[in-house]
Parts: C-alpha cells; sequence; structure tokens
C-alpha cells in the first residue's frame, strides 16, 4: 500500500501540514456534524481566491493505491456474486442555458496543439480488464465545450502553501461531487481548504469561469477514520460534497450549474445489472495524459467487488489528478427511439468518483466507493437543506 493513512500523514508532514487523529476530528473552526455528516464552513478556514499563478502551479494529487492482487473481470464473472441490488434510485441532470461565461485563462504552460498525435489505447493491463482511455476531443473540436461533458472540470484545493488538483462534477446547479480523500484525509479529522472548481478547463482555458466552495461535507465515519476501509484508501464512502458560491449582481445571482448544466446521480446499485455489471464512463484530468492540461474520457466494464467493500471497479490507466472525476452511466445525448428503453436509463447519471488505483502501474484498474442512500443522499440532502438555491 503506497497511499494509506500511514504514507499519506508521513506525506502531509513533509509538507509541513499538521495531521491530528480521529479524537480530534471537530476541532477545526466552522466544522459542525449532523446526522453523521461533517460540515465545514469554508469561511472560517479559506485564505481566499487561489491566485491564477498558484492553480497554473498547482499539483496533480496523488491518486490512492493500494498493493492486493486485483480481482479479473473474469474472476467476477465466474464468481456469481451478485451486484448491488437494493432499491436504486436517482436524480436527474440538467443541460443548464450553454451560455459561456468570461473566459479566465490561467498563465500558460506546456500547451499542447489540436494536430497532436492521437493517443493510443492500452487494451487491457496486467488485470485483462479491457477499456480504452482517450482525450474528450474530436479532431479540431472541443466536445468539452459542450453537456455533458462540460458538467466536469477540475477542483482545486490547498494543504498549507501549496495547491493541489483532482476532479469533479456538478450534480446541482451549485453543488459539485468529488473524492472524500480530495477535501480531507481518512482519519486525520481536518479539512483542507480553499477549494475551486473549474468546469470544462482546456489547457489553462476556463470557458466557465472558477467557482469558489462556500461549503465542503463528508461522512463522518470517513473523516474521522472510523469506518471500514483496506489501508484508509478502499472505503465505503470515499465522497464529498461541495457547495459553490453564487456569481451575478444582487435579485440576478446564478450558479455554475444553471449556464453549463449538471449530470444527475444515482444510487443503491443503479445502473448495475442483477450480477453486478455496469458499463463505466469516467471523466478527469490525470496528469498521465496531456499533462493534466485536457479532460480524459475511460470507457469499461465495471463491476462490483464484494472483496473490496462493495467498490466499483474497471479498467483504466488514469493517474495523479483523476481523484473524484465522476464514473457515469448512459454517457451523452439519447436520440430519438423506435425501440424500448432498456432499465435504468436515466442519461448522465454519475454512480460514483475515482477513488483509488493499483501501485502497479501494469495492472490498469481503477475503483470507486458506491453512492448508496447512506453516503450520497444524505450528503446532498443536508447540502441542499443549508443551500436550498443551489439545488433548484
Amino acid at each position: 500500500m503506497k497511499y494509506s493513512v500511514k504514507i499519506g500523514v508521513s506525506f502531509l508532514v513533509l509538507l509541513g501540514v499538521g495531521v491530528i487523529g480521529p479524537s480530534q476530528a471537530g476541532d477545526q473552526p466552522g466544522v459542525t456534524e449532523v446526522d453523521g455528516v461533517t460540515i465545514l464552513d469554508t469561511s472560517k478556514v479559506s485564505t481566499g481566491a487561489l491566485t491564477p499563478q498558484e492553480m497554473a502551479d498547482a499539483q496533480a494529487w496523488p491518486l490512492p493505491t493500494i498493493d492486493t492482487p486485483p480481482t479479473t473481470l473474469a474472476d467476477h464473472l465466474l464468481s456469481g456474486e451478485s451486484g448491488r441490488q437494493l432499491n436504486p434510485g436517482f436524480e436527474p441532470g440538467s443541460p443548464g442555458s450553454g451560455e459561456e461565461l468570461a473566459n479566465e485563462p490561467l498563465p500558460p504552460s506546456s500547451q499542447l496543439s489540436q494536430d497532436d498525435a492521437e493517443v493510443d489505447p492500452n487494451a487491457y493491463g496486467s488485470s485483462l480488464h479491457p477499456y480504452t482511455t482517450m482525450r474528450v476531443n474530436a479532431f479540431k473540436n472541443l466536445p468539452a465545450r459542450f453537456y455533458p461533458f462540460r458538467a466536469a472540470g477540475k477542483l482545486y484545493f490547498k494543504i498549507g502553501s501549496s495547491t493541489y488538483v483532482c476532479s469533479g462534477s456538478l450534480i446541482k446547479a451549485g453543488v459539485v461531487v468529488t473524492a472524500a480523500h480530495c477535501v480531507c484525509e481518512y482519519g486525520s479529522g481536518n479539512f483542507y481548504s480553499d477549494w475551486e472548481f473549474v468546469p470544462a478547463q482546456y489547457q489553462g482555458n476556463t470557458p466557465y469561469g472558477t467557482w469558489t466552495a462556500k461549503s465542503v461535507s463528508v461522512r463522518a465515519s470517513y473523516i474521522q477514520g472510523t469506518e471500514p476501509c483496506i489501508s484508509g484508501v478502499v472505503c465505503e464512502n470515499d465522497v464529498a460534497i461541495l457547495v459553490l458560491r453564487e456569481k451575478g449582481p444582487p435579485g440576478s445571482k446564478f450558479y455554475a450549474g444553471d449556464k453549463i448544466g449538471w449530470l444527475g446521480y444515482g444510487w443503491d446499485g443503479y445502473g448495475f445489472t442483477p450480477d453486478g455489471l455496469t458499463l463505466v464512463n469516467q471523466l478527469g484530468y490525470p496528469s498521465s495524459h496531456d499533462s493534466g492540461l485536457i479532460m480524459q474520457r475511460t470507457d469499461s466494464q465495471g463491476f462490483v467487488d464484494a472483496s473490496l467493500y462493495d467498490n466499483t471497479v474497471w479498467g483504466g490507466r488514469q493517474t495523479s489528478g483523476s481523484s473524484g472525476g465522476p464514473e457515469i452511466v448512459n454517457l451523452g445525448i439519447r436520440g430519438q427511439l423506435t425501440t424500448p428503453l432498456g432499465s435504468d436509463e436515466q442519461p448522465n447519471t454519475v454512480i460514483g468518483v475515482t477513488s483509488w488505483g493499483y501501485t502497479d502501474a501494469n495492472v490498469k484498474q481503477q475503483g470507486a466507493s458506491p453512492f448508496t442512500s447512506t453516503n450520497v443522499v444524505p450528503l446532498v440532502s443536508g447540502a441542499c437543506s443549508n443551500y436550498p438555491d443551489a439545488c433548484d
């Protein structure tokens, strides 16, 4: 295991960041706990908006990894294990108005040309789990500017004086979902700070602006380190919710999703067959691809792994920076049909966020805590109760 409470604490100490134990959870200013959800009012810990230079210099947040032998897709199919078919539910998304906001380009880094050679897929790794990872691009065109892709983006945050970047996506007009490990360390009791969400960022350009977070929440069991996890990496609830601040003049304020739209989200097995299979469409900004400057898409068969706390596992090669990016079912715009829809057909539905991978880069599998009625549902409900305008 390379990224766990043990290694993670050492990493943060090297950065000069204090790490506290579970017994001290709640000591941080602005933190409250309600019904098993730990909430941070960011105004209590924020040092102000990130500067363009801080964002340009941000480092990709390491993807947590484990050393355990992987379960292959064939292993799952032969095991006869069932999926998490509880009582699936979902909330639909919206395409928004589509209005672009003032573009706020970041300082240039290593800019990439649209004429660069295509990134070839590495069909499968040692796990024998097929996948394809490619840019969210068409040749000399930017599909990432269009719905549903523009609802995903980069998520910046600070630990001490250093800036890092994960991925995330809108699931309400003013609500972003990401991984809990992008807002706090498992069992640390403290949140990081200064989150900013940049939808559809492309080579430093920000066509829909940057959006600061005014509230961050996770399951209390995650930040306190009391929930079941493998090495503090593969957990039941590696899920976090951020509520963004509005923009605009008084009386005409709006959230990011009002313009660019938001994805739906599903829980308790939504999108899975009775034998625990689904097709995962993963979006994110891994540093391993185009230096994290362009959104990437991975498509792969996903399955429920009972040995990993029912986490969803799929084939993929996204690395640092992809954490918190959405796992989506039914990605895209549905055509006019003359045939019946299948089950769990709601388009553009997030069922998890990128949580972890394997230390051995040759495995080429990733995983995510499942969205359930005990994590994403109360997290979103709490955010919408405190900030109802963000969920209209």
